[in-house]
């Protein structure tokens, strides 16, 4: 019986990682960053331009999004540490899509990289 971390083993030998050195030119190359994490990772800090499409709900947001229903749609993922990228990387390609990568060591090396983090701006209520 194969575990998570087998199975985040398998979908790396599937996808394409992109290095961190060359992250920030493939992002600009992407027509779409996706990341993948839970909504309060993302809300912590996301790297600038990424979208919110967690994991759990990828496949049902891109088929529900004209903009991104076309196959050849550049996608560019990353989560935490790669290993939910990797995973949605294999399912995007099983959809059909046809230029997925994911971000080798994800946000936590993006972070450690000292790489520019944005944040969501928060209400104010005063």
């Amino acid at each position: 019986m194969k575990n998570a971390h087998d199975l985040v083993q398998d979908a790396k030998l599937r996808v394409q990682e992109v290095p961190l050195d060359l992250a920030e030119k493939a992002i600009q190359q992407a027509d779409v960053l996706i990341d993948v994490r839970e909504a309060e990772e993302y809300m912590a800090g996301h790297i600038p331009g990424a979208v919110h499409m967690s994991r759990g709900v990828l496949e049902f947001k891109l088929s529900g999004t004209p903009a991104l229903a076309a196959r050849d749609t550049r996608i560019m993922l990353y989560c935490k540490t790669s290993g939910r990228a990797a995973l949605a990387a294999c399912t995007l390609q099983s959809m059909g899509y046809l230029n997925v990568q994911s971000i080798a060591g994800g946000f936590d090396a993006w972070v450690a990289a000292g790489k520019s983090v944005a944040q969501p701006e928060q209400p104010s209520f005063e």
